[in-house]
């Protein structure tokens, strides 16, 4: 059995499968010790009251982030799939998360937005969802104002505070730092020694909230190379019938089995049957 077999017999395994809507995929293990401040009990509550309107069911529609009134939808089951092992490969701590799609047009940002989504439902948590494809952004799709402050200004300013950069989105628990203005070279921003300390001190800051680094396809392998560093955990997202087996195992070869979390299949012409 080849290489590339065994790691998708391996993902498949695991369940690492999602079968989201046809019209969002387009535009859809070492632990290290790290030191945590323990937040304050009231801060769950606290960001609930933040929100200036609370998202309806026609609006996460809108956005494709799932509800987590449709319990039995195979797509949030297996996001809450994905959520539980995340949790169990970091024994309860939080942790950072890139989502990188084979190519384009797998369905990452769909995934990263769900994922995020997936942990603000869960009442002990919070989500940070961060744009890190800066050549190619969508997180800023998800607010009104698609003009403030995100992670390149944050990158480029000195004085730009990490407060300013994250923002509600309408869901309890769930914030989110876009992309920002465009920058020629992204690469430069991203191997720059402020992105590493803005990782160290969002996820430092509460113990309860993990981080979804929505990152640019694995075709930019400098880019998502960076971001790896960066991360805990890999997610890689093929699509059925796109992305080619000699693909996925070059992204498999890149990002190295230490933390490469699995595969997410979108579109797969099954439910997906997690076991």
């Amino acid at each position: 059995m080849s290489k590339i077999e065994k790691a998708l017999n391996r993902a498949r395994e695991s369940g690492l499968q999602v079968v989201p809507r046809a019209d969002t995929t387009g535009s859809a293990t070492g632990t290290s010790v790290v030191a945590y401040r323990t937040p304050h009990p009231e801060t769950i509550p606290r960001m609930a009251q933040n929100e200036v309107r609370m998202l309806g069911a026609g609006d996460l529609e809108q956005r494709g982030i799932i509800r987590p009134q449709h319990g039995e939808d195979p797509v949030v089951q297996v996001f809450r799939e994905l959520r539980t092992k995340i949790v169990q490969h970091s024994h309860g701590q939080n942790a950072i998360v890139l989502v990188a799609s084979v190519n384009e047009g797998c369905g990452g940002s769909f995934v990263s937005r769900n994922l995020a989504a997936a942990f603000a439902f869960d009442a002990g948590k919070t989500a940070l969802l961060i744009d890190c494809n800066l050549a190619d952004p969508s997180v800023h799709e998800l607010l009104p104002n698609a003009s403030v402050p995100g992670l390149a200004d944050y990158l480029e300013n000195p004085s730009l505070d990490v407060e300013k950069i994250i923002h509600p989105i309408g869901i309890a628990r769930y914030r989110l730092v876009t992309a920002g203005k465009r920058h020629e070279a992204p690469e430069e921003l991203l191997t720059s020694g402020k992105m590493k300390q803005l990782m160290d001190t969002v996820r430092r800051r509460y113990l309860e909230r993990f981080i979804i680094l929505d990152g640019p396809p694995m075709s930019r392998i400098a880019d998502n190379r960076t971001l790896a560093d960066l991360a805990d955990y890999v997610l890689i997202v093929a699509r059925y019938s796109q992305s080619t087996s000699a693909q996925i195992a070059s992204c498999i070869s890149a990002v190295g089995d230490k933390k490469l979390l699995g595969i997410v299949f979108n579109e797969e012409p099954r439910i997906p049957r997690i076991r």
